[in-house]
């Protein structure tokens, strides 16, 4: 039981894969309803006044309201939802990219908290906390035993006050305390560098509010190191998604004027829409000026390619799949999430919204994703010797009730027997080993560095040199087929 719950841990991350998804906002309410099932609301309302009445003990009326919408919207597919005051206030920071913190990207690392990096300028990085530091205790709380969400919560909090991280960096091998304020964080979801001359790197990890902004920024700083840049990565892997005006964006940045991006197909009107790559279709809501301005216009012909993974979700599905059909990009890595489908979120009130599924969309060419991904031109294992974790995440497919790949179409043929199989095997292997050595498996290099075996093949398809693909992934055929 001990091995099973530490390869549980490692996974708690990826399988947030795809929650968040490509969303539109609109404050636009519908004032058209088709006429209401009258016999069956009027057995709501007997069941509310049953449970209100006879439960066991109070309970609070607006709790069982909250709680029915939530249950309704719930059982459409994973990834419409009810905001309540709480979860919106959540969501509206993880769109909006701010939150109140101490300023760290992490993970877990054998059972504790590891800072991947430090977010430049926050509180974390002005008291020196360094990349592969562990973080062994919070407050006078130890992390062994926490999950992610855990650490996260006690980490965050009010702004101005403070918490006492106990550190333990290998380098020095000691441990020592550091107090933080916590304060209003800006995440970065965009990170760039050149890995060698000539060759730059920008990692997009999220789709939010500043994504855009930050990525013209990452890229000029690219350019003005190296204006005759030979080639570029465009690294989406483990990006799950986020706002559609975002993936239209940075798609655009790299491709013609005015080509198709993205259209997307649903039952409303304003649900079926063609995206082409130009500023009206992404430039911000309200009447913004063209983001993209600053770029260099070489941005249009630098060799490109693009990484992605099992975690690659949704909107970035999205820029994969137009740069793919318009073989603008060599997309390399492994086949993708296949989240194709369009959330729209409509605020109920001040404080409570509701996202819901409104679309699924579809690349340049109509290739539909939801329940397939997109295929690489080059699979790629996530080391040089092999795939560790690929066959454990969960993608679209497996999920339960997850939207099918045609308007009309069964979901159970999208589901894949033979994926569960050989998630419950690969899981087995990991667990054994893991009783065995009583160590947890090594994690994966981070993204970015000198040994991170997708960039490494990456960067040697721009430079012309041979490339090291995949013995064993292939095209899951099962979800790939077109539906009938």
């Amino acid at each position: 039981m001990r091995a099973k719950l530490k390869v549980a841990g490692l996974l708690a991350v990826g399988a947030m894969v795809g929650a968040l998804g490509t969303m539109q906002l609109t404050a636009v309410a519908r004032s058209t309803l088709a006429p209401l099932p009258l016999e069956e609301l009027q057995q709501l309302a007997a069941v509310f006044g049953m449970v209100k009445s006879e439960y066991v003990e109070p309970v609070d009326e607006k709790k069982l309201i909250s709680d029915a919408i939530g249950g309704m919207v719930a059982g459409l597919d994973p990834h419409s939802q009810y905001f309540d005051k709480k979860s919106f206030r959540e969501f509206r920071e993880s769109t909006g990219g701010k939150f109140v913190g101490i300023g760290i990207e992490m993970g877990m690392e054998d059972g504790v908290v590891k800072v991947v990096s430090p977010i430049e300028g926050s509180p974390a990085f002005r008291v020196g906390l360094k990349s592969g530091d562990l973080i062994t205790r919070i407050d006078d709380t130890p992390v062994k035993g926490m999950t992610v969400d855990q650490a996260v919560k006690r980490m965050r909090g009010e702004p101005n006050t403070k918490v006492v991280l106990t550190v333990f960096r290998r380098a020095e091998n000691r441990t020592f305390p550091v107090t933080i304020v916590r304060e209003e964080i800006r995440v970065q979801s965009v990170r760039a560098k050149m890995v060698e001359p000539g060759y730059g790197w920008v990692r997009v990890s999220q789709f939010q509010d500043r994504t855009v902004e930050d990525f013209v920024t990452k890229v000029e700083a690219l350019y003005k190191q190296d204006p005759a840049l030979k080639g570029l990565v465009l690294d989406l892997r483990n990006d799950p998604g986020g706002l559609l005006d975002g993936a239209i964006a940075i798609s655009a940045a790299f491709l013609p004027s005015d080509v198709v991006v993205v259209s997307t197909n649903g039952q409303l009107a304003d649900s079926r829409a063609t995206y082409r790559a130009s500023a009206e279709y992404y430039a911000r809501r309200g009447g913004g000026s063209d983001p993209l301005r600053r770029l260099p216009a070489a941005i249009k012909k630098v060799p490109l390619v693009v990484l992605v993974n099992e975690g690659s979700a949704s909107a970035s599905e999205i820029v994969a799949g137009a740069l793919q059909d318009h073989k603008r990009a060599t997309v390399m890595g492994a086949q993708t999430f296949g989240k194709g489908s369009v959330q729209t979120v409509r605020p109920l009130s001040a404080e409570t919204a509701l996202k819901i599924t409104t679309a699924r969309y579809y690349t340049p060419s109509g290739r539909g994703i939801q329940a397939r991904g997109i295929v690489p031109d080059i699979f790629l294992d996530e080391t040089a010797e092999g795939n560790v974790f690929a066959a454990l995440r969960v993608r679209e497919a497996d999920l339960d009730r997850h939207l099918p790949t045609a308007t009309g179409a069964s979901t159970e043929g999208d589901k894949d027997p033979a994926r569960q199989r050989e998630r419950d095997a690969a899981r087995a292997r990991l667990e054994a080993e893991q009783a065995r050595t009583n160590t947890p498996p090594k994690p994966l290099p981070e993204f970015g560095s000198a040994e991170d075996f997708p960039l490494v093949q990456a960067l040697n398809q721009l430079r012309g040199l041979p490339v090291v693909a995949s013995k064993t992934a292939a095209e899951r055929k099962a979800e790939a087929n077109p539906a009938k």
